[in-house]
């Protein structure tokens, strides 16, 4: 049967963001945040409330101080920092790549690396900001006004992150045609380094912050060094693994062991890729209810 067109990117917007995933939620949040702040800017500005800085009341309240001093007062900001955007395209390019990098790192590992690494990527930035504007001689002028905010070093940790699991992963870019991750990953390095030296010498500073940590990650994941075991605890909260059948032998409810898991994981996976296969060619629509639910299962956060 023929299906109109012009509601699909309505429909697959619908289906992503309905997803009980932390990478539509962390979309999500940055432009509730992103909402807040400009009607908190909007409010003051009618009753012509102002700040001594360029910053709306809301924001200079979030975001990231450079000097230690003012970082001890308002701690929260290396937190709130990275959810924080006054600009629409700021937020716009952000999260635009954030969706990019977070979808293909959600193929390969799970929701709670790709929250661990947003989190922890966007305090390395921070960190490294901070750092920078009280060492290096060149910002003891701006030192005490100068702040921080965006998601970029978060979003950069998570690119580069994934292009240092998969380099060798191929994506097909506007005007470039296919191009392997890793110099995608490269490239928005590069244009940072060479972007320190300008407007915004800071904000770069910490983007290379973050992906200095999606970088190191990956680099000790990959020598079985799990940084975010420590989380565990947080994330689990003494959650166990459940099983609709006893295929492996267990009991419901009991841990997997190591062996378990890798064995389950790998069935899975071949699974899913015969389904994405058959959706290559044949479409969608060509799936069954249990391929369709296969799918929706996976990407609510079953890989571990």
């Amino acid at each position: 049967m023929y299906q109109q067109q012009p509601n699909n990117f309505i429909d697959a917007a619908k289906d992503f963001f309905s997803k009980k995933s932390f990478l539509p939620r962390l979309i999500l949040f940055n432009g509730a945040v992103f909402v807040l702040v400009y009607f908190v800017k909007l409010f003051a500005w009618f009753f012509q409330v102002q700040t001594n800085d360029f910053l709306s009341p809301l924001a200079k309240w979030l975001a990231v101080p450079s000097a230690f001093e003012s970082l001890v007062l308002k701690p929260w900001t290396l937190f709130t920092y990275m959810f924080l955007h006054e600009g629409f395209f700021h937020l716009f390019f952000n999260m635009i790549i954030l969706y990019f990098g977070g979808t293909i790192f959600l193929q390969y590992l799970s929701q709670r690396k790709l929250l661990s690494t947003y989190i922890l990527g966007g305090l390395a930035g921070a960190l490294v900001y901070i750092l920078a504007y009280n060492l290096f001689p060149v910002f003891e002028q701006s030192k005490g006004l100068a702040v921080a905010l965006g998601a970029s070093a978060s979003v950069l940790a998570i690119m580069v992150a994934i292009a240092t699991y998969v380099p060798q992963y191929t994506v097909n870019l506007f005007l470039f045609g296919r191009v392997k991750l890793k110099y995608v990953a490269i490239a928005f390095i590069i244009i940072d380094i060479f972007s320190i030296i300008g407007n915004n010498p800071g904000g770069h500073i910490a983007h290379l912050g973050g992906a200095f940590w999606g970088f190191l990650y990956i680099y000790l994941y990959k020598r079985k060094i799990d940084i975010y075991q420590v989380f565990n605890s947080f994330y689990r909260q003494k959650m166990r693994v459940k099983h609709k059948s006893s295929q492996f032998g267990e009991k419901p409810g009991r841990p997997l062991t190591d062996d378990e898991y890798n064995k389950q994981k790998l069935a899975t996976q071949k699974e899913i890729d015969q389904i994405l296969d058959k959706i290559a060619q044949s479409g969608y629509n060509s799936l069954s209810k249990r391929e369709k639910d296969m799918l929706f299962k996976m990407s609510n956060g079953n890989k571990q």
